[in-house]
């Protein structure tokens, strides 16, 4: 009787173990998950994108489809595995203002000045022009930060996408924004725009300053 009931426990202490381990991976699997999707993607290692133009590069199908994709890029690869994003130009589209556009980089002068007035309470969007080279850029987004007098008053960000390298610029419009209204309002503002990938890695920091006028 005395065996028998240690038997049962014993039976029972494993039973609880199993379950308690499953009950952790279980817990385990929930937090790595959000909304039945996985909290945190790790994006694939980059390869030279060379490498991706001669595979299968026998399969005339497949090679067309490549082309149609990533356009003909071969002698502009490099063996260069990182892709080099570079920013030639930004652009403020409003309304009042209509389309006012700089080069990039900004110089010394520029930095230290208004980049552009808009007048309160009008819609503007940014609008961009950038080339890329070597190899895919994945996941680029945007944020912009702005301060008043030192103070952070507004932040946005959003998806620009992902994109091939290829010799002509990409030209890009950004979400639109509404500037504030009434006195308070209006003054003289300092931002930061950046653009990173999915890597993290930040292709341009643009710092620069606006103003926003009374509305006549």
């Amino acid at each position: 009787m005395a065996d028998g009931k240690k038997r049962e426990e014993a039976g029972s202490s494993s039973i609880s173990g199993v379950e308690h381990k499953f009950k952790n991976e279980e817990d385990e699997a929930e937090e790595s998950t959000v909304d039945g999707c996985f909290a945190k993607f790790v994006p694939p290692p980059l390869v030279p994108l060379q490498h991706h133009l001669e595979k299968d590069k026998d399969d005339e199908s497949l090679r067309r489809w490549k082309e149609k994709l990533l356009g003909r890029v071969e002698g502009d690869l490099n063996g260069q595995v990182e892709p080099e994003v570079t920013f030639h130009s930004i652009g403020v589209m409003s309304h009042d203002l209509g389309e006012n556009n700089t080069r990039l980089p900004l110089d010394e002068s520029q930095s230290s000045k208004v980049l552009f007035s808009l007048k309160e309470d009008s819609q503007y969007r940014f609008k961009l022009a950038f080339t890329v080279k070597y190899n895919i850029v994945s996941g680029l987004t945007y944020s912009n930060t702005v301060w008043r007098a030192g103070v952070q008053v507004d932040q946005s960000e959003g998806m620009l996408g992902t994109f091939a390298p290829q010799p002509l610029p990409y030209i890009h419009l950004l979400d639109e924004e509404t500037t504030p209204s009434g006195a308070l309002a209006r003054g003289v503002y300092s931002a930061k725009l950046r653009f990173v990938d999915d890597d993290k890695k930040c292709h341009m920091e643009l710092s620069y300053t606006f103003e926003i006028t009374k509305r006549s």
